[in-house]
């Protein structure tokens, strides 16, 4: 078996008397989509900013690629290549979504960034932007704005602007918040085949895109995993049941 892309091990975060992450560990395979699911206040966003950075754990270890990243700020993290999207989308909503990918592509060049009309005639930029929003199939909306996108194609943007980055894995928060059947359809089947290229962790309350998408699924109740398996697994286990399938088993 591959060594796992993302190893989490024993980690727990405190606030007060809340013990928001308790002794969480879980990994990440190589071309897999692993879900987190649980009840609201489960502690799953608070997990995230942990691995993300933008929380310090009390104690515990994160190792991404094979390397400790807990010393290093979230920045550091993403260039690593540990890419993330947000409940609340982080694009630029006045750039097209064009310029948006085009900026990831100047990051991960290392040039300094070019905000005037020449920068839009540089192939260097344009091109590889292009083949982003290609592939996660906004190519047709690529001079729109930011903010005249559809909720879903916020979603789609965002994943372009990672991959344009060189993310090596996925950390998406509840993409599927706020979309109608058909957003998450189409992009329930742009994950499916992003996987092969960096997999997935997946914080995910629509239950049939888990089902349909998760190679393994992790259930956080209370800041503590109480189940991992299957697709088959997680439905059949009783205490999974109990504490948060209930209709959707």
């Amino acid at each position: 078996m591959a060594d796992p892309v993302l190893q989490i091990s024993g980690l727990s975060k405190t606030f007060g008397a809340l013990k928001a992450t308790d002794n969480v560990s879980l990994d990440l395979r190589p071309g897999e989509i692993h879900a987190l699911i649980g009840p609201n206040g489960a502690g799953k966003t608070t997990l995230i900013q942990q691995i993300m950075g933008l929380v310090k754990p009390d104690a515990g270890s994160i190792r991404f690629l094979g390397r400790d990243v807990l010393p290093l700020r979230m920045a550091a993290r993403a260039r690593l290549g540990l890419g993330r999207t947000f409940q609340i989308s982080s694009v630029v909503p006045e750039f097209s979504a064009l310029r948006n990918v085009m900026l990831a592509v100047q990051a991960r060049q290392g040039s300094s960034f070019r905000f005037f009309a020449p920068v839009l005639a540089d192939r260097s930029l344009t091109e590889p932007a292009m083949a982003e929003l290609e592939r996660v199939g906004l190519a047709v909306r690529a001079t729109v704005p930011a903010a005249e996108l559809s909720h879903g194609e916020r979603r789609q943007l965002e994943i372009a602007i990672a991959l344009a980055l060189g993310a090596k894995a996925f950390l998406l928060d509840e993409p599927m918040a706020g979309m109608g059947p058909e957003g998450s359809k189409a992009l329930t089947a742009l994950l499916a085949t992003l996987k092969a290229e960096a997999p997935i962790l997946l914080v995910e309350h629509d239950m049939d895109a888990v089902f349909a998408l998760a190679d393994r699924i992790s259930v956080l109740v209370y800041g503590r995993i109480i189940a991992t398996g299957s697709v088959a697994d997680i439905r059949n286990d009783p205490a999974v049941r109990t504490a948060y399938l209930g209709a959707h088993a």
